[in-house]
């Protein structure tokens, strides 16, 4: 597979979204530009500059290089996050310190009763569980998974046995790359894999290894999004994830492709422990996903949450840092405000996020 990020230029764009600010032009992505970032760190840039040489060569894969960089990258996240979430809890008035209480309990609950499995601590990360794949095979029940052709899956550990599950069911399985950081998605189906290769590709690196990346000019249908979660009240189908707003960004994307719609069911795998009946809806912000099924070991819990799904990408609330983390927003911003003639909002910093109502329409 190769790695490299993305260009845009103008094409046709066959999906229309009436959002004032969704995507108003067409756009096609080709991935044969290689980063113009160099990272400062000399061992990890060679590390990265074998990794792209070899892949760069048909059927060599610098697997080795590939972890290190997403493991160094994935570290520096999760320090990103402590970091905000220590900021933001030791401020009275900050709107998103309840979150962060939330999660908080529940990591320290997982990882005290030993509920929580590797990789560990699960602090800052979808926490990985006791029961993890007995939870998946309840999913993997569900009538809308039968039924799917292609299901999108998040690339955190308590999923790798959903992931199984769609590819061994002949399903296309749909999964964000880390961090969106180098690019878009990747799809992968089990026509492309033998039988021994789908337990790997079901792995951050199998899926760089196997998977085809798309941009967001796919012609794709998503007929389920299984999303992770930190917590999740049964009762309202209220979700939390672990602070980064990835999943939030995903969903929006995939909603300007017109790839999925209101309709859609968004499911979620978790653990007992991490049902809770203290998430205020009405602090929700408007690009939070609820969630209409929840999986765990035990039981199917349906929500017939009435929280609002989210219609696209809310630029007025997307930070600089997150805009800065990632280059296909950067790039899809520019293309949009050069072919509207109009600048689009930007949000707020991070360090002073703003309180956004939400109603439960």
């Amino acid at each position: 597979m190769e790695m490299h990020m993305l260009r845009i230029i103008p094409t046709t764009f066959p999906f229309q979204n009436p959002n004032p600010h969704a995507l108003c032009s067409s756009f096609h992505f080709l991935r044969y530009h290689p980063n113009p970032y160099p990272n400062p760190n000399p061992v990890i840039f060679n590390r990265k500059k074998q990794f792209r040489q070899g892949s760069a060569s048909r059927g060599v894969f610098d697997e080795s290089a590939f972890e290190v960089e997403r493991l160094t990258l994935d570290s520096k996240a999760r320090q990103s996050m402590a970091d905000t979430s220590e900021r933001e809890t030791q401020s009275n008035d900050d709107p998103k310190a309840w979150k962060w209480i939330i999660r908080k309990r529940i990591w320290d609950l997982m990882e005290a009763t030993n509920i929580a499995q590797n990789p560990r601590p699960v602090h800052h990360r979808i926490p990985n569980f006791v029961g993890a794949s007995s939870a998946s095979k309840r999913l993997a029940e569900l009538e809308v998974f039968q039924r799917a052709h292609c299901v999108k899956v998040n690339p955190d550990s308590p999923q790798k046995q959903v992931r199984f599950l769609t590819l061994s069911g002949g399903k296309k399985l749909l999964t964000p790359q880390p961090r969106l950081r180098t690019g878009f998605f990747s799809i992968l189906e089990s026509s492309m894999l033998t039988p021994g290769m789908i337990n790997e590709a079901c792995t951050s690196v199998g899926v760089a290894k196997y998977g085809k990346p798309i941009g967001l000019d796919e012609k794709i249908k998503v007929d389920v999004i299984v999303i992770g979660s930190v917590a999740v009240d049964p009762n309202t189908g209220a979700r939390l994830c672990k602070g980064e707003g990835f999943a939030e960004l995903e969903y929006g994307m995939l909603r300007y492709m017109g790839t999925i719609d209101d309709s859609t069911p968004v499911v979620t795998a978790v653990h007992d422990c991490q049902l809770v009946d203290d998430i205020p809806v009405d602090k929700l912000l408007i690009h939070d996903v609820p969630v209409d099924i929840i999986c765990t070991p035990t039981q199917v819990i349906y929500t017939n949450t009435s929280i609002p799904k989210p219609q696209g990408i809310y630029w007025e609330k997307l930070s600089p840092e997150k805009l800065g983390q990632i280059r296909i927003l950067r790039e899809l911003k520019s293309r949009i405000e050069r072919e509207t003639e109009k600048k689009l909002p930007s949000g707020p910093s991070e360090k002073l996020p703003p309180m956004a109502e939400r109603s439960r329409g």
